[in-house]
């Protein structure tokens, strides 16, 4: 007896060692224990206090068989079930604050600024006056080699799927992005228990319910790829378009932060404005600090430039308005992702050639701002030159939401160089323009660019040595650097396209 007795003595005191170490560890954090640890650590509880309960009674029944029975009947099952409740109560705890600690995010596409038109990129005579783009610049990232599409449509479908156009079959302006596509909304809706909503621009099908059909679960905004004009457009929300008079930019910012306020959870918003898309104009004069510009149709045309720069301070405006309506505590847990969709249009381009700009695979068309600042970006007013294209949003996002992402497609995550100055594992991007039968297609690498036209012609930059792409290396004999280059950028071209 004596020995039983040793036993269930042990087994108890092993119980209760776990408990201690159980509870040591949660006081250190409980979102540092995993629901594993802790659903181990439980089942490892419950067999002690089963061998317990095992031993017990033989012990009791010789000692008391009126304890045995109280054990039994009473102590045992209300013990079994405490422990039980401690556990899942603290796999609860566990999920809300894992909830709590992912990032919200906040991915801004403005339509049609190109590196010339944009602040701390060494482009263009003119700049506008953007505070609030430049204190996220101040507070975080630039970066100066990310590739788009020359155009707006294929741009978006980059991000949303994470592949090139060509797998999907999205090259140009209007392609409709095939619901048989992967989706991040898709992978947002089915990994977590973020809230989405994409506001303003959608232009990947004319279809009220196709961003419904992507994953989106809030989707208001402008189907198409341009209005008429900011003061008289069409805005579609719950499949319902109806006339807005309302200056677009505005209202695209005021159902932001109208949807933000309803949101207890974490969010992932993605805001396009269609500014500074033409057509051109002068904003409202609180918006900007252009107000001796004429507000007429012949000053417009004669010099576009200035009215485009508007437009864009009329957005920054705009978009300190939404970010100035973040309780402190939100905007401290948002991360702010602001991209370009493509180059500048040709009536306002500045320093690139007006016939390589959007529309085009030159650098005028493709290469665009991107800035990133906010909850876990460490590196502060800082600069990045590793080579990014707009598909590897898709897996970074994933990665800041914490979402398994099973599908890279042309995907690569950058996440890592948010908070550490180093390489990624991309070393080359591409773009192209055009559909399935011709199409023009650019690929780089860290030094040189390569171009296949649809006509067949072909052209071979170094952009460490011009980034404006001149001149074109084919037209000389080669050096060996330049051959090596080649040889490499063509071979990876041959290997994605044959992927």
């Amino acid at each position: 007896m004596d020995h039983k007795i040793s036993i269930c003595h042990n087994s108890w005191l092993q119980s209760s060692l776990y408990l201690i170490n159980f509870i040591l560890r949660i006081s250190q954090g409980i979102n540092k224990l995993s629901q594993i640890n802790l659903l181990f650590h439980g089942i490892i509880v419950g067999i002690i206090i089963f061998q317990t309960s095992i031993i017990a009674p033989t012990v009791f029944k010789t000692i008391n068989p009126k304890e045995t029975s109280i054990f039994l009947r009473i102590i045992f099952p209300k013990f079994f079930i405490f422990i039980l409740s401690l556990v899942f109560f603290l796999i609860s705890c566990d999920d809300n604050n894992n909830e709590e600690a992912r990032p919200n995010i906040l991915l801004v596409i403005a339509d049609d600024m190109g590196l010339d038109a944009s602040p701390s990129y060494n482009f263009g005579l003119k700049k506008p006056t953007t505070p609030n783009i430049t204190n996220l610049i101040s507070k975080g990232i630039i970066f100066d080699n990310v590739w788009a599409y020359p155009t707006c449509t294929p741009t978006r479908s980059s991000i949303i799927t994470g592949k090139y156009g060509f797998r999907t079959g999205v090259m140009n302006v209007d392609d409709e992005l095939p619901l048989s596509e992967p989706s991040l909304f898709k992978f947002f809706k089915n990994s977590s228990t973020y809230s989405t909503a994409v506001i303003g621009k959608w232009h990947l099908s004319k279809d009220s319910n196709h961003p419904y059909l992507t994953g989106v679960d809030f989707y208001s905004g402008l189907l198409t790829g341009s209005v008429n004009s900011y003061f008289n457009w069409d805005l579609t929300q719950n499949n319902t378009t109806v006339q807005n008079t309302d200056y677009i930019t505005s209202k695209f910012t005021d159902i932001a932060i109208n949807w933000l306020k309803e949101r207890n959870e974490p969010w992932f918003l993605w805001l396009a404005y269609n500014a500074p898309h033409a057509p051109f104009h002068l904003p409202p004069l609180s918006l900007h600090e252009r107000s001796e510009l004429p507000n007429d149709q012949a000053n417009i045309d004669s010099n576009p430039i200035d009215y485009y720069l508007s437009m864009i301070e009329a957005m920054d405006a705009e978009l300190g308005r939404l970010i100035g309506s973040l309780n402190e505590d939100v905007l401290e847990n948002t991360i702010i992702i602001f991209l370009g969709d493509n180059g500048s249009p040709r009536k306002v381009a500045q320093d690139f050639n007006s016939k390589r700009v959007k529309g085009t695979v030159y650098q005028g068309g493709i290469s665009v701002p991107m800035y990133i600042s906010g909850k876990g970006v460490l590196r502060k007013n800082d600069r990045e030159d590793a080579l990014i294209n707009t598909t590897d949003l898709f897996s970074t996002i994933l990665e800041i939401a914490g979402i398994n992402n099973s599908e890279t497609n042309d995907s690569y995550s950058f996440k890592k160089i948010l908070s550490e100055d180093g390489n990624y594992d991309r070393n080359y991007i591409y773009s192209e323009i055009g559909d399935d039968n011709i199409s023009d297609v650019a690929i780089r690498d860290r030094t040189h660019k390569y171009i296949k036209f649809g006509d067949g012609s072909e052209a071979l930059y170094n952009l460490r040595e011009n980034f404006l792409e001149y001149p074109n290396l084919l037209n000389n004999p080669l050096t060996d650097e330049d051959n090596i280059a080649l040889d490499s950028l063509l071979k990876k071209l041959n290997e994605l396209h044959n992927n």
